[in-house]
């Protein structure tokens, strides 16, 4: 049990989450995913727990304080270089650190103070010793507090607009800002100090290797480590980190690899990729099985797939790829369907060809038709599909957990409305009414990253330990309501409705019951063969659950003149002869849409 709740906090607080987000957007610890990050001087500095090695070797001005009082210092401040070589960087100190106070230990959560660290940004942070191996890190900007760290037994960071803190188990504590290659592609890249990693991706996971060894892999959230001397932070969208403690040289990751060979990926099924650089925006894969050389991919500027017997190989124009074997729902029929991170989606047919467009608060955002085999769509929710000229569906979910075919869209789906209410402190919740009952996920208001733990019907309230209250009241009703309460004292909390169910929807049974609850205001409609979709005006809309965000790869295709595929052999279209079942295709021209 203990172990299960470690996992939980430090994969919550590796994600940057904010226990009180920041009310102004980007003012909190950015959360794991793709960020925007702004150019940024590469100012470095270091803090380290007092008394160990590294805060020893350190050069700085002493500060007239207290005997117990850490070395404060101000780090010299230095741009950072435009170009990928290292670059010589003034030599940095310790961050400007408080000694223990009283008052310092008005932190919300447990432990013995140690120190305030200032960060580049302005930023501090309050470092505290929870238990051997166990220290947390709250931090706070212009005196609000925006986020935690939870270093319990493994090592967390932070990213704050590219401004970084790492925090070990041990109390080693490091804070830079720059030397981030946000978005990094596969391949070889050096540090600052001479030394080099490698960043790979297989079967839809991003991996960190030195030598032949795994130092870091991401599966969703930040990671950070250690390699010799250099601190590392691994983001989910594989950008890139590193900080060199002490050393008067800092730069970001260097790419080595700029053309020709880049790597080889071993896909799920056995078979193996070659991928090689063409040009900026240009690659190309070369596919064996058994030693034998069956066909090849080529991403020119758009993203290509192939399908040996429902293993599939995506890759796209920037090396990046992804392979994955099922999730795949072959002469799938037309209607909407859903993935398995909530985006909706509708297939189509017309004139004996099949489309797709993405549903977004019930409305079709377009259709896209295919022409040819196959192709690849991408949606900046998360979401990525393969649409087959059978009208098969394949999708996958880049770095999740849960994956799975697409799925009908069903009435419990159709019946599914939300609605969005502040409560305080930068954080809103997201309340969900469904015939399976209410559900509220709390996020940081900048970043619309979940801050807590989503609570439903089997938990409908936050643990003590959150440091706020949130609890549905009568879970089980049609009515039911979100009371939260996200200050201390005598402050008062405040009651949030749920969106009521729907007209013509009803309450799922609970096991011991019988009668279901019916839902009493909004508009039924009727859209595809699907069932219910409900304007209900305001905030308040019909959507599936999961991103759906604007800006998804949908209706664009290349050029009319693009050639089909490149294969060995004849019949290049179809390796089916060999048993090998690779087909690929390029996406096609834009004509194609009816």
């Amino acid at each position: 049990m203990r172990t299960a709740l470690r996992t939980a906090i430090a994969t919550a607080v590796v994600a940057g989450v904010a226990i009180t987000p920041a009310l102004a957007a980007g003012a909190a610890f950015a959360a794991d995913g793709p960020v925007a990050v702004k150019p940024a001087a590469a100012t470095s500095v270091t803090a380290t727990q007092a008394g160990t090695g590294e805060a020893a070797k350190a050069k700085a001005p002493t500060a007239k304080a207290p005997a117990t009082t850490a070395p404060k210092t101000e780090a010299p401040k230095a741009e950072a270089p435009k170009t990928a070589p290292a670059a010589k960087v003034p030599a940095t100190g310790i961050p400007k650190t408080e000694a223990p106070e009283a008052d310092a230990a008005a932190g919300e959560g447990t432990g013995t103070y140690i120190r305030t660290m200032t960060l580049p940004n302005g930023a501090k942070a309050k470092i505290f010793k929870v238990g051997s191996l166990h220290f947390r890190a709250e931090l706070y900007k212009q005196g609000q507090r925006v986020g935690t760290l939870d270093a319990d037994g493994i090592a967390v960071a932070g990213n704050d607009d590219g401004t970084f803190l790492a925090l070990f188990p041990n109390g080693d504590a490091h804070t830079w800002r720059g030397n981030h290659v946000p978005g990094a592609r596969p391949g070889t890249y050096e540090l600052a100090n001479g030394s080099r990693v490698e960043l790979v991706v297989q079967l839809g996971r991003k991996y960190l290797k030195a030598g032949n060894q795994v130092i870091a892999a991401v599966n969703g959230a930040r990671q950070v480590t250690r390699y010799g001397n250099a601190v590392i932070v691994m983001e989910p969208d594989g950008g890139l980190a590193a900080y060199i403690p002490g050393s008067a040289t800092q730069a970001a990751p260097r790419l080595l690899v700029t053309t020709g060979h880049v790597r080889t990926v071993k896909l799920a099924n056995g078979a193996e990729a070659k991928i090689f650089k063409v040009a900026d925006g240009h690659h190309r894969a070369e596919l064996y099985q058994q030693g034998k050389r069956v066909g090849t991919l080529d991403a020119d500027h758009w993203s290509v797939a192939a399908n040996n017997n429902g293993a599939f190989f995506v890759l796209n124009s920037d090396g990046t790829s992804y392979d994955w074997v099922g999730n795949y729902l072959p002469g799938a029929k037309p209607g909407q369907y859903k993935l398995a991170n909530g985006i909706r989606l509708e297939l189509v047919k017309k004139d004996g060809r099949y489309g797709i467009q993405e549903i977004r608060l019930g409305v079709g955002t377009g259709v896209s038709y295919l022409k040819g085999d196959r192709q690849v769509f991408q949606f900046t929710g998360g979401g990525l599909v393969v649409l087959e000229r059978d009208g098969g569906l394949a999708a996958y979910i880049p770095g999740a957990a849960k994956q799975s075919a697409p799925m009908p869209y069903t009435r419990d789906d159709a019946c599914t409305i939300h609605t969005e209410v502040g409560i305080g402190a930068g954080t809103k919740a997201e309340l969900t009414m469904s015939p399976n009952g209410p559900t509220a996920t709390l996020r940081d208001i900048g970043s619309d990253k979940q801050v807590y733990t989503t609570l439903d019907r089997k938990h409908p309230s936050l643990p003590k330990s959150a440091g706020i209250i949130a609890r549905i009241d009568n879970p089980f009703s049609a009515t039911p309501t979100l009371y939260t309460k996200v200050e201390g004292g005598t402050a008062k909390g405040a009651t949030h409705a749920f969106p009521k169910m729907l007209k013509g929807c009803t309450l799922n049974p609970v096991k011991g019951t019988s009668t279901p609850v019916t839902g009493t205001t909004g508009n039924t409609g009727t859209h595809g063969n699907t069932g219910v979709t409900v304007n209900t005006g305001g905030q308040t809309s019909v959507v599936p659950r999961g991103g759906v965000a604007a800006g998804a790869e949908l209706g664009t295709e290349s050029p009319a003149n693009s050639t089909a595929l490149y294969a060995t052999g004849a019949g290049a279209a179809s390796l089916a002869a060999a048993g090998l079942g690779f087909m690929v295709l390029r996406r096609r021209a834009a004509d194609s849409r009816a």
